[in-house]
């Protein structure tokens, strides 16, 4: 089989221990998304690709490789659907996922211009992506610097939810569940290293929600960050496309295989679509 990673990072730990896996009998790809698409052989594409990536030029990539017939996961629409956080938390929030209440403001400048908010807040960059704006903002003082540094940006608002400070993130690959705890990185002393959460640990609950979100967002490989909203009841904050899932024993090789089956199942596919009918003999 032949597999792509569509990423601008091939070094990327998960990707390492995939391709490791994989090599003995199988061709890894490494496809950049910031080449130049002509430079593509669309006549002789791999039977799957990862997409490991999520700028637009990514998205657009993996769009032109599904419409030449090749299997993507995840898929660029369901890629996009976690890009921006009003589409993402409105899909949630109507399949009666426990989703935080998000509103969006079309920049920040006039956030702040309201002056001081009612509570807490949790401020995000509207659309999903590296370095992105999430900050938490408890005065118009607050509002105003981060303003000052992002005074354009489009933004979502959540009401800050009252929490132990870490965020229990959870991963999925093809259904199957991974977990960790790590430091929020709106705690007074910042994100910090993510620490095992064995997944019989966690309440049913979060496990029912966590795997529903693949099924709603059309997701094989996706992270869901989850608070604890008191009572261990679920509060999920932000859903992820393809995470870095790192340090999660048995992660990579659930990947291989989910990649050698979607593999298969295209090259089957277009088998099917290549058959020549058979003439009746009638």
């Amino acid at each position: 089989m032949r597999v792509g990673l569509v990423t601008a990072d091939a070094g990327h730990p998960l990707l390492a221990a995939v391709t490791e896996l994989l090599t003995p009998e199988h061709q890894v790809e490494w496809l950049d998304p910031g080449g130049e698409v002509r430079d593509l052989d669309l006549s002789s594409l791999a039977d799957v690709y990862l997409l490991k990536a999520r700028t637009p030029r990514a998205l657009a990539l993996a769009a032109l490789l599904e419409e030449h017939g090749a299997p993507v996961l995840n898929s660029a629409a369901a890629t996009a659907r976690c890009q921006d956080r009003v589409e993402m938390a409105a899909v949630a929030r109507a399949a009666g996922l426990p989703f935080a209440g998000t509103t969006s403001v079309a920049a920040l400048g006039q956030l702040a211009a309201a002056g001081a908010p009612d509570g807490p807040l949790v401020i995000k960059s509207r659309f999903s992506r590296r370095h992105d704006l999430v900050a938490r903002a408890d005065s118009a003082v607050r509002l105003r610097e981060l303003a000052a540094d992002w005074p354009d940006e489009p933004v979502v608002v959540q009401e800050f939810t009252v929490n132990s400070g870490w965020d229990h993130k959870l991963w999925v690959v093809d259904g199957r569940l991974f977990a960790g705890l790590r430091r929020s990185e709106l705690a007074p002393d910042g994100r910090g290293p993510t620490l095992p959460l064995p997944v019989g640990d966690l309440p049913a609950g979060w496990t029912e929600s966590a795997l529903r979100v693949g099924e709603i967002f059309g997701l094989d490989v996706y992270g869901v960050d989850l608070l604890d909203a008191g009572g261990g009841a679920p509060l999920i904050v932000d859903i992820n496309a393809f995470p870095g899932i790192r340090g999660q024993a048995g992660a990579p090789e659930a990947l291989a295989q989910l990649a050698l089956r979607a593999a298969a199942h295209g090259r089957s596919r277009g088998r099917d679509e290549r058959k020549v009918p058979e003439v009746s003999q009638k």
